[in-house]
């Protein structure tokens, strides 16, 4: 099984502003199929976990910071992410929940796969049988 793992990003700094980016195979090791984003989530909001058969992930805390608590049924990790210019890569078959939500914070999700309901596993006893099996 692959690791999880935290990817520092580029970082432009400019007089004005700063830009950090990310690109398909030089930062990520999957091609991006879809993007999606988290906000408007209430501070202190814990939001359930999950875990993929196949998808892999990119997140990144575009705005304000979040813990991802990830278990790959051996131990459990608290990544806080409170930066753009970091990311935490998740391969297939790592249990994930995110909590600890500040307030306006906005989670940006670069996936390996479209869309498919049957590729989640929403049961963490479910999630033991699959890596264990």
């Amino acid at each position: 099984m692959e690791e999880a793992t935290i990817i520092r990003l580029p970082k432009i700094v400019e007089p004005q502003s700063n830009l950090t980016f990310v690109e398909q195979d030089s930062h990520i090791p999957f091609k991006i199929k879809r993007v999606y984003w988290i906000y408007d989530v209430p501070a202190g909001q814990i939001l359930d976990g999950y875990a993929f058969k196949e998808q892999q992930e990119l997140i990144v805390a575009l705005s304000g910071r979040v813990d991802v608590v990830i278990n790959n049924s051996k131990s459990e990790q608290h990544i806080h992410l409170n930066s753009s210019c970091y990311a935490l890569y998740l391969p297939n078959g790592y249990w994930r929940h995110m909590e600890n939500f500040s307030a306006n914070s906005i989670v940006l999700v670069l996936s390996s796969s479209l869309f498919n309901k049957d590729d989640y596993i929403c049961e963490f006893e479910e999630f033991l049988k699959f890596v264990t099996s």
